[in-house]
């Protein structure tokens, strides 16, 4: 919890006076039944009225000035949890951010989407609870046992006699909170999990009528979220009770001793009803313990939840480090590259070696799980090679600084992903200070300018989360002419016109053609490699072939054999 409570330090001024607070409405509100102790000795035992009034005054003096301090208190612990809030969910997030892909995998999304919702809000309330309450609470108890031993001593005893069985209990329970609500964390990240991939899915689950099985999922995992729920509230519920049973039998001892005590004139009555006064604060604070202990082992297992996060080895992509300024050349070289995911030792890519010249074209073509995107990945350095030299623009990848390297790629991936706003602001990702002009070239050349001038709103026309009023064309034109917008002199197009019919990929890549701009295409389609300048045919993460279309079409029997089939169905077609 050290490091996430770190994150409160800016605030050090306001956390102390609100303890200041804290401190002088608890010392007001301990004063208060030592003042009521001598109304009653002094002033109605003896008869004394202008005592009762003298005292009565200072009472309601003490009772205005804890009022006061809990009224300002209560303003400054909510200023300091939500400053503290909003600081560690800013710094968690950009954390997030400056994950390399590698350690971005060892957290499932949903598991970081509750770390910054639920988390966050859990530690921000024990923060507020500990400026408010959760100090005030044991406090009050420590001080209410001292001042029933200034009022007097022999009485006190039957408070305190069971304190120590009480401690040994709520340490406890303590323990075993912490265990049982850090299961509970995670079992509500295997509901946010599912609920995330159902509504990701939820055109398929519609149309494979998979309603019902997909509730029924969600039924079963939510029922396990419950159980441990109610098990781990039921844990915290037997503090209470047991804590109320254990005072009371202390308060009845009080009562009955005490009268034997005033009886024999060792106690005055002003004095038991200091004592039993006291004895009614210890026994509310203590009933304040299970909601507080409750409240402590949920935030502590959520602060080690996010400290995984904020503490993840290996969590920067080192941008600060190598050449700042890259010269656009567009040169690409691979030699003898192979590749390993980490925390595997199957290489998904062996001994991978070629050569581009700048603004050459190479189409990459190869059977799912041949290791193509796995090669697109390391040349703007989602991840490093494990074997080999990867140089773009006549340097090695490493020596490059990754937002000046990033700057001169652009990455059209398989999945067209766009973002809620407008369709300006998902071009303007390529560039953000880009003009109407540079956009609506780039969404031209993209072929898709006239689609979006047919929009009523043009350009500013809203595009839904994850483009879902958009056709899976006109996503990937999107796509394509955010890229272009940028002006890179790298180009990668991961299996990015899948869904383009042949009209309109022919006029993409005729308008591409001027594009200055080497060129990295991932496809399936022999008319589409043919366009290239080389041809890299992979297999099983090696190159089982490399050259022009004619070249492959004379040496390479796997291709000789995909350009026949993709030939028949092409004739198939027309039939």
């Amino acid at each position: 919890m050290k490091t996430v409570f770190s994150y409160a330090k800016p605030y050090k001024g306001y956390i102390v006076f609100a303890l200041f607070l804290m401190l002088l409405e608890l010392t007001v509100e301990l004063m208060q039944p030592f003042v009521i102790a001598k109304i009653v000795d002094d002033g109605i035992v003896a008869g004394d009225q202008d005592r009762i009034i003298q005292l009565g005054i200072v009472l309601l003096g003490l009772s205005i000035i804890a009022l006061a301090s809990g009224i300002i208190n209560s303003y400054y612990a909510s200023h300091v949890s939500m400053s503290f809030s909003f600081d560690l969910r800013r710094v968690l997030y950009g954390r997030v951010q400056s994950f390399s892909l590698a350690t971005f995998n060892k957290f499932p999304a949903s598991g970081l989407i509750t770390r910054l919702t639920s988390d966050v809000n859990l530690v921000q309330q024990v923060l507020f609870m500990g400026l408010r309450i959760m100090l005030r609470a044991p406090l009050l108890v420590l001080g209410s046992m001292v001042m029933a031993f200034v009022v007097n001593a022999e009485l006190a005893v039957y408070l305190v006699i069971v304190f120590p069985v009480l401690l040994i209990f709520l340490y406890v329970m303590v323990l075993k909170g912490v265990a049982r609500f850090s299961f509970v964390q995670k079992r509500l990240d295997r509901v946010n999990r599912l609920i995330q991939e159902n509504l990701q899915a939820v055109r398929l689950v519609k149309a494979y009528l998979r309603g019902n099985y997909e509730a029924s999922r969600f039924s079963e995992v939510a029922d396990s979220l419950k159980i441990d729920t109610v098990k781990a509230f039921r844990i915290m519920e037997i503090i209470l009770p047991v804590l109320l049973f254990v005072m009371n039998i202390s308060l009845l001892a009080v009562l009955w001793f005490g009268a034997s005590h005033i009886q024999t004139g060792s106690a005055q009555i002003g004095e038991l009803v200091a004592i039993v006064n006291y004895a009614m604060r210890m026994t509310g604070a203590f009933s304040m313990f299970s909601f507080i202990i409750m409240a402590f082992a949920r935030a502590k297992a959520s602060s080690e939840r996010i400290e995984e996060v904020l503490l993840a080895e290996d969590v920067r992509e080192k941008e600060e480090q190598g050449e700042a300024h890259v010269v656009r050349r567009g040169e690409i070289v691979f030699e003898n590259v192979s590749f390993a995911y980490p925390e595997t030792n199957r290489k998904v890519l062996k001994n991978i070696s070629f050569r581009m010249k700048p603004n050459e074209k190479l189409a990459i073509m190869g059977a799912t799980g041949s290791g193509k995107s796995s090669l697109l990945q390391l040349i703007p350095r989602f991840y490093d090679a494990t074997e080999g030299t990867v140089l773009v623009h006549g340097r090695e990848v490493k020596s490059w600084s990754l937002r000046a390297l990033r700057k001169t790629i652009g990455v059209v991936p398989q999945q067209s992903l766009l973002f809620t706003g407008t369709i300006s602001d998902n071009l303007s990702w390529g560039k953000e200070q880009a003009v109407q002009d540079e956009l609506a070239f780039a969404a031209q050349k993209a072929q898709i300018h006239h689609t979006v001038e047919r929009f009523p709103k043009g350009y500013s026309t809203r595009v839904g989360q994850k483009g879902v009023n958009l056709s899976g064309g006109q996503k990937q034109r999107l796509s394509i002419a955010r890229a272009l917008v940028r002006k890179p002199s790298v180009l990668i197009l991961d299996d990015s016109t899948s869904a383009l019919d042949v009209k309109t990929e022919a006029a993409l890549w005729e308008a591409l053609e001027s594009e200055k701009a080497t060129m990295l295409v991932v496809t399936q389609k022999i008319r589409t490699a043919k366009k290239a300048d080389r041809i890299l045919l992979m297999e099983e993460g090696e190159i089982s072939a490399y050259g022009t279309h004619d070249d492959l079409m004379k040496h390479s029997e796997l291709y000789r054999q995909i350009a026949l089939s993709q030939q028949e169905e092409e004739v198939d077609e027309y039939v």
